[in-house]
């Protein structure tokens, strides 16, 4: 079906709304005050200490992150006078911030939410304390606001290994992954790929709603994964480990390194994973080089590389400086 072609998604839309949605976070937030803003939008993944800006320095301050009032802030905001505390508030609002949390369970002031209201900027209450609520805000926004893009191909899941399978319409992408699931691998997403960059710089694949734990082969048609073979023949999502791009035998325009010294790498979303080029023709078990591919993988994560060794052993036993000459039948 595909060739592995990048298709560009729009940012997800994420609005103040989105943090007190039931179940959205491992703490719940509710609205205090200021509800009629709870449509404006979140653009930034970092949350923000408001300190300064209730001083009135408002220099840094980022509209577009949710700002954090937690014990600190308060407790400054209840040393002051009743004006004084009314005038820092207001000021703060205005500056047409997407929203405020309140941590902790602190009572508010009526200053507060006064200016919430007057400004159309919601007030939002967490009962946890405020590291606690960061780190949910934080793992919340990540995965929303993460760079995404969507991948023509076959992801699956081998032997714990994240497989990308790229290759031309036909090439039999579809066909490897049912014969690999058949040998008790998971099939994570097939024909599209929905891919999401973690903030470890790890990218992330998933099959689009529609298309979860189906499986299209020629011959046989939409094939329901998960109903055929079980629950523990799928998965919802897995990192992406290598990149497998199936190419025909005879492919002029298609080359590949036969002796596995050099590293290829696939750029996505601003990173590289590394790729193999496997050639397929009728009657080579593609599946099995899969696994090998997989198993070889995780060799490479460990630290071994077999190639580059055995070369290296075969310098060291030839006396020569670059045996990869003799393999290729030049010395």
């Amino acid at each position: 079906m595909s060739t592995g072609l990048h298709s560009t998604l729009p940012p997800r839309d994420v609005t103040v709304q989105t943090l007190t949605e039931p179940g959205a976070m491992s703490v719940r937030l509710s609205v205090a005050a200021g509800a009629a803003g709870l449509d404006r939008n979140i653009v930034h993944p970092r949350i923000q200490k408001s300190g300064l800006a209730l001083v009135g320095h408002f220099q840094g301050l980022t509209p577009e992150r949710v700002q954090i009032l937690g014990e600190t802030e308060m407790s400054f905001l209840a040393a002051m006078e009743r004006d004084a505390r009314r005038e820092a508030v207001d000021g703060f609002f205005a500056r047409g911030i997407c929203c405020a949390v309140v941590t902790a369970g602190q009572t508010i002031f009526a200053e507060v939410l006064e200016a919430s209201d007057t400004h159309g900027c919601p007030v939002l209450v967490s009962e946890a304390r405020s590291s606690v609520t960061i780190n949910a805000i934080h793992a919340l926004l990540d995965e929303k606001l993460a760079p995404r893009t969507r991948v023509h191909g076959v992801f699956i899941d081998v032997f714990g290994v994240g497989i990308l399978m790229l290759g031309k319409s036909g090439i039999g992408k579809s066909e490897c992954a049912l014969e690999l699931v058949q040998r008790g691998h998971r099939l994570v997403a097939d024909d599209l790929v929905d891919c999401v960059l973690r903030p470890t710089e790890s990218v992330y694949g998933a099959a689009v709603d529609l298309l979860k734990n189906h499986l299209e082969v020629r011959g046989l048609g939409v094939l329901n994964i998960k109903d055929l073979f079980g629950v523990a023949a799928v998965r919802d999502n897995k990192r992406i480990d290598l990149v497998i791009r199936l190419v025909a035998h005879d492919d002029e325009d298609e080359t590949w390194d036969r002796l596995g010294i050099d590293d290829e790498w696939y750029p996505l979303l601003g990173t590289r994973i590394a790729m193999r080029r496997v050639p397929v023709r009728p009657g080579k078990n593609t599946s099995s080089t899969v696994e090998v591919a997989a198993r070889n993988e995780l060799l490479r994560q460990a630290g071994h590389h077999s190639a580059r060794e055995f070369h290296a052993r075969l310098a060291s036993a030839m006396g020569v400086h670059d045996p990869t000459a003799i393999l290729r039948g030049k010395g």
